[in-house]
């Protein structure tokens, strides 16, 4: 898969920003602030670890303390502000109130994201210094977003925004969005950052039905290392600008936002693995024929995140065998007699048995850097996708050295 190219993620009614503060030396932009020209609809999905920054609790409060709504989204990278005490809530609150009275709105309609280094004490100082100019320097412009999604970078190579729209009864619906992640990134969220916004008419509580249908296609399927982080979130906004008839729940209005919500996390979250740290391959993992959707599920991510199967993938070495033995460690139940595996649709297993390849044939389909998995049960009409990459020197080294 072709990296995708980055849209330009402009939505009428959000401005955003993004500088340096200080958090990351060398003058590297690690400050970033989205912004709604009026109030909101708001949804948010958030890591699952049970270990979870200041800035998830936080922003999982205001949520349910603002009545939906939200005007603003603050973010810093270079540091989580995890695991370093009351210290992580004070700063929370310290900013938020910081950037509400900069934007002249309820500190309860700003939330709060942050990544980086775990247990270090967040330098919240050189955020509050910067929002006047943070603030000031808002803006609709292409540089404007492009500096918002750099500034929330991390190990990350590049940036990642895309946009898709669609029309809807004579309404131009859009939604931009932009995200971060390389490392550290597993479903059920990861140590990514994601952020939504749209111009359509929708209440917060069909919003959130909505992303988590999204996610659950995307976001949530996706694995670089298997490891889920103390911070991750994706968070969705609606400010109406669009004026369309409010899209409801089961509506054929909300199969039609919830396909292009769930096309653009996609979207974006196939950069990740794109990007994922020392990645070389991009690898689709998809199981067919199941009986359940949790059947298909199993058994996908535990090939997408077996490590053997993913060095393989980077040493281009022809033992499939790795493969199929991902597939039985799955937990879930299924006829090892009717099981068919293949890779680029070279036919590695066909009824549980070797087809027999030439191995000359399958080392040449994993010398490609787009790497499509398919294994079918046989079993039923359900299936599940789950992207990931290989497993590189480099990987080790990234995160042998991270915090040196």
């Amino acid at each position: 898969m072709k990296l995708l190219k980055n849209r330009n993620p402009a939505v009428p009614g959000f401005k955003a920003v993004g500088l340096s503060c200080g958090i990351k030396a060398n003058n590297i932009k690690d400050l970033a602030l989205i912004v709604s020209d009026v109030p909101a609809t708001v949804a948010g999905v958030f890591s699952k670890n049970r270990i979870v920054s200041p800035t998830v609790t936080w922003s999982r409060r205001a949520l349910s303390s603002s009545g939906g709504s939200c005007r603003a989204i603050i973010v810093n990278s270079g540091n989580a502000n995890a695991v370093v005490g009351a210290k992580g809530m004070e700063d929370c609150d310290a900013i938020t109130k910081k950037i509400a009275e900069e934007l002249s709105i309820p500190q309860k309609e700003v939330l709060i994201a942050a990544t980086g280094v775990i247990g270090v004490p967040l330098p919240s100082h050189k955020i509050l210094k910067a929002a006047p100019q943070l603030v000031l320097k808002l803006g609709r412009t292409v540089k404007n977003w492009i500096d918002a999604s750099e500034a929330i970078m991390t190990t990350d190579l590049i940036s990642k925004t895309d946009k898709v729209s669609y029309n809807f009864k004579g309404h131009r619906i859009a939604i931009g969005g932009i995200c971060k992640g390389s490392g550290m990134i597993h479903p059920n969220m990861a140590t990514m950052l994601g952020f939504l916004w749209t111009n359509a008419v929708i209440d917060s509580k069909t919003l959130k039905m909505a992303l988590i249908e999204a996610t659950d296609r995307s976001f949530n399927r996706i694995t670089v290392d298997g490891d889920n982080s103390t911070n991750d979130c994706v968070i969705a906004l609606a400010n109406g600008e669009a004026k369309n008839l409010t899209i409801k729940a089961n509506t054929s209005g909300y199969r039609e936002f919830v396909k292009a919500l769930t096309t653009i996390s996609k979207n974006l979250a196939s950069k990740i693995i794109l990007d994922g740290e020392g990645a070389t391959k991009f690898v689709t993992v998809r199981v067919q024929g199941g009986k359940t959707r949790k059947q298909a599920y199993l058994i996908a991510n535990s090939v997408a995140t077996s490590s053997l199967v993913k060095t393989a993938l980077f040493g281009e070495d022809p033992n499939w065998g790795r493969i199929y033995c991902a597939v039985g460690n799955a937990g879930a139940p299924f006829d090892p007699d009717k099981v068919d595996i293949l890779l680029n649709k070279n036919l590695l297993l066909k009824n549980g048995n070797p087809a027999n390849l030439p191995s000359q044939k399958l080392v040449k389909a994993m010398r490609q850097h787009e790497i499509n998995i398919t294994i079918d049960l046989h079993g039923g009409k359900e299936w599940e996708e789950v992207l990931t990459c290989d497993l590189s020197y480099d990987y080790v080294k990234i995160n042998a050295e991270y915090t040196t």
